[in-house]
């Protein structure tokens, strides 16, 4: 009888650690997500024309990251993490493509005009008033448009696969402000044509961060009995 006593009053001692061992999990993934959503908000703020000014974002964005593995993890859902891992990646292909697009068409632009010399203002002086010069630059501009559309179609798309992670974070937490940051990020991604959609995706960041802040780690579930 005793030694069934001590076995139960162990294992239930056992079962406490772990528990306080998740919620410190937790508790620690919710300061990272929430540390790196502000980073992502005054990111651009304090690296504004610094040399450094996409490292801070970046990694906030990397925190985020490492936030909704751990909650993906805890819940037991997948969805959490790969839908803002595959989003990150649709955003480094869009921007790569762009690039691309864009980089692709200069070098056509330049091969047309017969450019050999940069630094040589006579050269460029006759290349500008040459005929050419006009059709040219209806094809750089062109070249322009398609790497803005890439860019745009892209940014839908990525949009889309973080408000499905948020989503389904909101669901699991029942931090509804996730959903709603998610929700605000697809529209700013569709309103980039005009200023105020970047306004909105930069607002977006600052409810994520104010979502994970909000999420409750306290909660202690019933211990399961011995076997």
């Amino acid at each position: 009888m005793f030694n069934e006593r001590a076995h139960r009053n162990a294992f239930i001692e056992k079962n406490r650690t772990l528990l306080g061992l998740v919620i410190m999990d937790l508790q620690t993934s919710k300061n990272l997500g929430g540390v790196g959503a502000l980073l992502l908000f005054i990111g651009p703020l304090l690296s504004f024309g610094h040399f450094l000014a996409g490292l801070i974002p970046l990694i906030g964005f990397i925190l985020v990251l490492i936030a909704l593995k751990s909650f993906a993890d805890h819940y037991n859902d997948a969805g959490i993490f790969n839908n803002a891992l595959y989003g990150f990646i649709t955003t480094i292909v869009g921007i790569v493509l762009a690039l691309g697009a864009f980089v692709a068409t200069a070098l056509t632009v330049v091969s047309d005009l017969g450019i050999t010399d940069w630094t040589n203002a006579a050269e460029w002086t006759e290349i500008i008033s040459a005929e050419t010069a006009f059709d040219s630059l209806l094809t750089l501009l062109g070249g322009i448009i398609i790497a803005f559309v890439i860019l745009f179609a892209f940014a839908i798309l990525t949009a889309l696969l973080y408000r499905k992670s948020l989503g389904i974070l909101a669901s699991k937490s029942g931090v509804g402000l996730f959903g709603t940051a998610g929700l605000l990020l697809l529209i700013g991604a569709v309103l980039t044509i005009i200023v105020i959609g970047f306004l909105l995706i930069w607002i977006s960041f600052l409810l994520i961060a104010i979502a994970f802040f909000q999420m409750k780690t306290t909660a202690v579930e019933p211990l399961p009995s011995p076997p």
